[in-house]
């Protein structure tokens, strides 16, 4: 049976050490309201008071950072959590569709297979899919850089060639973007990197055949819509001869 008495004695007890109800119910787990009935006519001491007025400037003060570094927890938790989920190494279906839809996102719709991106981790993955499923080894990979004048050009090519395994004599000749004042600098370290796959048409057309064949069930929606809002399509004018 809880001890009323001897609870309100002990919260008596602790708030005239200058404890906070916080504080207290740590040691007394009742309700703050029953504190606040049972303290409200405790007065503290001068220097008890300094010690709360202190500690919640700092609570308040830590309040936003608090939140910050819970969120950036939770985050990391949802994260792991669906880490977890996924079994390596993937399977050949998985993968395959994987790197289709990587290459719909970030592949070239005309000419030969090309991607160009700035993620290490995507551009590894693309030459290893490449190598995988269409046996294309980075032997055969030829690469183009995008980079900032302020960065070296022969560096970027080592670490992408290192990276990738892709030879530094396949390396074409870098785009050297111009001086701009709305150039953003050190954003990109690596710079942009474009992946070609010679003689590779056919096979880009297969990579769109299986993302085609992905969207099978959505195509007859997307079509039906799209009939429906056609007028949003802007023809262009037809041109006029000034002359």
């Amino acid at each position: 049976m809880i001890d009323r008495k001897k609870e309100k004695a002990e919260a008596i007890k602790l708030r005239n050490k200058g404890l906070s109800y916080n504080e207290i119910r740590k040691i007394v787990p009742v309700s703050k309201s029953s504190l606040s009935l049972w303290l409200k006519s405790i007065r503290l001491k001068s220097k008890h008071r300094k010690r709360l007025y202190t500690k919640q400037i700092e609570i308040l003060a830590r309040g936003p950072r608090s939140q910050k570094e819970r969120r950036e927890k939770e985050i990391k938790e949802i994260i792991n959590k669906a880490e977890a989920e996924i079994t390596l190494p993937l399977s050949p279906e998985v993968m395959r569709l994987m790197g289709a839809a990587l290459y719909w996102a970030e592949g070239t719709k005309r000419g030969m297979c090309e991607v160009t991106n700035s993620d290490p981790h995507l551009i590894l993955f693309m030459v290893k899919w490449f190598e995988k499923i269409f046996e294309i080894t980075p032997l055969q990979l030829k690469a183009r850089l995008n980079i900032y004048p302020q960065q070296s050009d022969i560096k970027i090519k080592k670490f992408w060639s290192e990276l990738t395994g892709i030879p530094l004599s396949n390396f074409g000749k870098s785009f050297i973007k111009p001086l701009s004042k709305n150039y953003k600098k050190n954003t990109l370290y690596y710079g942009t990197i474009k992946i070609e796959v010679p003689k590779s048409v056919n096979i880009k057309h297969r990579i769109f055949g299986w993302i085609s064949g992905t969207l099978k069930n959505v195509v007859p929606s997307v079509e039906l819509v799209q009939a429906k809002w056609d007028f949003l399509k802007v023809r262009r004018p037809n041109a006029v001869n000034l002359h």
